[in-house]
C-alpha cells in the first residue's frame, strides 16, 4: 500500500497489483521509463520535486529537478513544452485521483496501480498523442535535433522516444 502525502495531495493510498514495470495494457508501450524521462529532463525539472518519496529513489539519483522553480535547462531540449496545470484542468485532461496529471498517472501506473477506467482513459491519450512523432519523423531529417525541439520536448513528456 502506498500512502501519499504531497502538496497536491494528502492521505491519498493505492495498492500495487501488478509487478513495477510490467503487465501494461496490450496498447500501451512507452518508449521510455519513468527513470529515463526524469535524467532526460522533463517539466523543466519541478513537476516531481515535492513527491519523490512515493516512488523509487532510484529514479531521482540521476534525475534533472529545480526544486526552487522551473528552469527550461533542465529540459533535455532547453525549450519549455508544457501548458500551465490551470490550462490542463481547465481543458479537462487531469483526472482523479492524479492531480498532476498524465506523468504522475505513468508513474503509479508504471509501479503497478491499475484502475482500469482511467488507465483506459490515459492509455488511449497517450496513443493519440503519437500523432507528433509522425509528425517529427515527417518533417525532420534523421537525428536532427534541431526541428521541431518543441514537440520533440513533448514526446519526451510523453514517453515516446524523441531521439530518430
Amino acid at each position: 500500500m502506498i500512502i501519499v502525502n504531497d502538496k497536491m495531495q494528502s492521505g491519498y493510498t493505492y495498492e500495487l497489483t501488478a509487478k513495477e514495470g510490467k503487465d501494461f495494457a496490450l496498447d500501451f508501450a512507452p518508449e521510455l521509463t519513468p527513470k529515463e524521462m526524469l535524467e532526460l529532463g522533463i517539466f523543466e525539472g519541478h513537476y516531481m520535486t515535492d513527491c519523490a518519496a512515493e516512488f523509487p529513489s532510484d529514479w531521482f539519483k540521476n534525475a534533472k529537478l529545480s526544486p526552487e522553480k522551473p528552469d527550461i535547462n533542465c529540459n533535455y531540449f532547453k525549450i519549455k513544452s508544457r501548458q500551465p496545470l490551470s490550462v490542463w484542468r481547465q481543458k479537462g485532461w487531469i483526472y482523479d485521483p492524479d492531480p498532476r496529471g498524465w506523468f504522475q498517472w505513468y508513474c503509479r501506473y508504471y509501479m503497478g496501480r491499475r484502475i482500469p477506467v482511467l488507465d483506459a482513459i490515459q492509455i488511449k491519450r497517450w496513443r493519440a498523442f503519437k500523432r507528433h512523432k509522425a509528425q517529427v519523423e515527417k518533417g525532420c531529417l534523421p537525428m536532427d535535433m534541431s526541428c521541431r525541439p518543441r514537440q520533440r520536448q513533448a514526446l519526451l513528456q510523453w514517453a515516446y522516444s524523441p531521439f530518430f
